[in-house]
């Protein structure tokens, strides 16, 4: 399975401790292509349908519903723990998702 940079992967998240995202649900890739094709981590990002807008949130459509990506919850999985792949972002989600994560991260 070939994991690109901003595709949408079902990722089981279980376990987790404390008040992090938990199941099996949709994540966002954000670790750059060269980190997926050789290491057997990559970096994602929580979604959930179920919030308000944060300034560390991306809002995004999905198959039809709206969802968030939530940027403050970005960790690092084995590959292991993805099911399939669902989709990719919008260009213009994409931009979003960038510009939050420099924000939240960098500046």
């Amino acid at each position: 399975m070939e994991l690109i940079q901003y595709q949408i992967v079902l990722v089981n998240l279980d376990p987790t401790i404390g008040s992090k995202i938990k199941k099996t649900r949709p994540c966002v890739i954000v670790s750059p292509d060269e980190m997926n094709k050789y290491l057997r981590t990559i970096m994602i990002a929580p979604m959930t349908t179920t919030s308000r807008s944060y300034p560390t949130r991306v809002k995004v459509k999905h198959k039809k519903k709206t969802g968030w990506i939530v940027i403050e919850q970005l960790r690092t999985i084995d590959k292991q723990r993805i099911i399939k792949i669902l989709g990719s972002l919008s260009p213009g989600e994409i931009e979003k998702t960038k510009r939050i994560i420099r924000e939240t991260l960098v500046d």
